[in-house]
Order: structure tokens, then sequence, then C-alpha cells
């Protein structure tokens, strides 16, 4: 399914316009896609299919990268480490 294709039929919404739902309003329960211009709220068929993209959100969000100053202070311990085993730091 390409991101501009309909994924609720019923009311005309985006695949793009759910995942970008739930990346800025970050919704807690699969069942919060429904304020996304009433996704799922018709005839229901495309609900298994929110519900994948909601836990698709999820396991990405888990993967987010840390904030600038956790990434520099981790960089930081890597590079003393590096030089206490006697490495090359560049």
């Amino acid at each position: 399914m390409n991101p501009d294709d309909e994924l609720c039929l019923c009311f005309h919404v985006t695949k793009r316009k759910v995942q970008n739902f739930c990346r800025i309003e970050k919704p807690r329960r699969a069942s919060q896609l429904s304020e996304c211009g009433g996704a799922g709220t018709g005839c229901g068929w495309c609900r298994p299919f929110l519900e994948r993209i909601f836990e698709n959100q999820q396991k990405a969000e888990a993967d987010e990268l840390p904030s600038a100053e956790e990434y520099q202070a981790s960089r930081a311990v890597y590079i003393r480490e590096k030089k206490n085993r006697g490495g090359e730091v560049k």
C-alpha cells in the first residue's frame, strides 16, 4: 500500500494521514486512531490495519535515537573507555 492510498475507505483517510497522526499525536491506544478523520468507525474493515500501523509506530518510537545531550554524554563515556584501553581516538 502506498502512503497516499486510502486506508479507511469509508472516510477516505490515507495511510500517510494515519502515520502522521501517530507520529504527531502519539496515541496511547489503537482505538484513538478514530480521532484521525473517523478512521475505523465506519464498516470496521480497516481496524486490523490501523492496529498494525499503531503497533509499528510504537516499535519505531522504542527504537528512536537518544536526545542530543544523552548522545554526547554516551560518546564521552565511549571516548574515556577507549583511551583507558589504549585505543586511538579521532
